[in-house]
């Protein structure tokens, strides 16, 4: 286990398993980089490895998801590249733009 994980285990749960209340943004921190070490990952699997409960997991993901940082399908979890998420960004607040995307399928935007 290296320096970084070390601390983010001090820091996040107790010993005993209990776990220690920490802010919004430790949160999604943590939740992003443990999505990032993989192709994807399940929610079940962010509980247990981040020692967070899953409204907090849930929570984070949301806030992540609303962000564009990460895509939550079919019980799956995964980072967006920055290609996605920008364009993503452009669709969702570029309101002169012809299309839009819903579910991962293109569609022309309703005028």
């Amino acid at each position: 286990m290296d320096d970084i994980q070390r601390i983010r285990t001090k820091t996040l749960i107790h010993h005993h398993e209990e776990c220690i209340k920490v802010k919004d943004e430790d949160a999604d921190w943590l939740i992003y980089h443990l999505v990032a070490e993989g192709p994807s990952t399940t929610v079940d699997e962010l509980v247990l490895t981040s020692g967070l409960d899953t409204s907090e997991v849930d929570k984070s993901l949301g806030r992540l998801e609303r962000n564009l940082l990460i895509e939550q399908r079919e019980g799956r979890v995964r980072v967006l590249t920055i290609g996605e998420s920008l364009l993503l960004c452009q669709i969702n607040y570029s309101k002169d733009l012809p299309y839009t995307i819903e579910n991962g399928v293109v569609r022309e935007r309703e005028k």
